[in-house]
């Protein structure tokens, strides 16, 4: 199966780093010419345009940033679609809008080509070794054609049922992970305030009931100070506020998350959009004249963990 992958950022990177280590045929396309020139320096073909990467490959993998610029890529003169022809499948791999999703989807179906979502969860750290989880909705026989390929770029594979499925799934996971994020500010400040030892008191959470997969991670960067989680405060912005947007198409009254969204629309604004994610508890270390500093911790998350093939869960 030949892949083509379109937006080689963050996570995007990581993830066609993982095809290619693997010996996947691989394309690849990126407005930035020394991402696209380092993969082919490591064996990938380049493509001059999403129409003609599309044209050259059976898989056509999306990770992008915004919605906006999703559309853009799909839907150009010199775009996805245009490339499109039957039975060429396209795979969603940024964090979207699920109407946008089937809105695209219905213009790939046209194309008598197979539109399937497919948003990862767990961190860049985790999409660099292969061993980040991934989502994915859409037509089950696509899916079981293209395991082989999310089991190299992914360990823990989800198929969630229809196509945006996966799409909402991950929108609620990263709902989570933003108020869980918040929650650690609060909870490092009254630890700070009391003088507890803060590096004790991460491994006292880490053992007890408030444990989270976000605190046994971005707790790290937050105590070494760098903060540094490979994730920004604009693409947090986004993501709390497709959620919160989400609940409102329901018709769902919702507290805590308009407050989420409030939150990190003001980080952002103090810190700026491409400040790391985790700054966001800052507010707090400002408001209070504080910081949250111990000794031990890494600058920047790396997984431990080998790397190994991915099953569906």
């Amino acid at each position: 199966m030949k892949i083509g992958f379109i937006g080689l950022g963050n996570v995007g990177g990581k993830l066609a780093g993982s095809l290619l280590r693997n010996k996947f045929d691989l394309t690849v396309r990126d407005l930035d010419k020394n991402l696209t020139k380092d993969f082919e320096i490591k064996g990938a073909k380049v493509a001059n345009s999403a129409r003609e990467l599309a044209t050259q490959v059976d898989l056509i993998i999306t990770c992008l940033p915004s919605t906006k610029i999703c559309a853009e890529v799909m839907e150009a003169d010199d775009g996805i679609i245009s490339g499109l022809s039957k039975n060429k499948i396209w795979l969603e791999m940024s964090t979207t809008d699920e109407s946008e999703i089937k809105r695209l989807a219905k213009k790939v179906k046209k194309k008598k080509a197979i539109p399937l979502d497919g948003p990862v969860s767990g961190g860049c750290h985790r999409a660099a070794t292969g061993n980040i989880a991934i989502f994915v909705g859409g037509e089950r026989n696509t899916f079981e054609k293209i395991l082989p390929v999310l089991t190299v770029m992914g360990r823990k594979i989800l198929h969630t049922g229809e196509l945006g499925s996966a799409t909402v799934l991950k929108i609620i996971t990263n709902y989570l992970a933003s108020a869980h994020l918040i929650a650690l500010g609060e909870a490092w400040t009254v630890a700070k305030k009391y003088n507890l030892d803060l590096a004790k008191a991460y491994k006292g959470i880490a053992v007890s009931s408030g444990n989270s997969f976000v605190h046994e991670t971005e707790s790290q960067v937050i105590l070494n100070g760098s903060y540094n989680i490979n994730f920004t405060m604009d693409l947090v912005s986004k993501d709390t506020g497709l959620f919160n947007d989400l609940a409102n198409k329901l018709n769902t009254p919702l507290e805590i998350s308009p407050l989420i969204v409030k939150i990190f629309k003001d980080g952002q604004k103090k810190y700026g959009s491409r400040a790391w994610s985790s700054m966001i508890v800052k507010r707090m270390e400002d408001l209070n004249n504080i910081d949250f500093r111990a000794d031990g911790f890494p600058p920047e998350l790396v997984d431990n963990e080998p790397e190994e093939k991915g099953y569906e869960i």
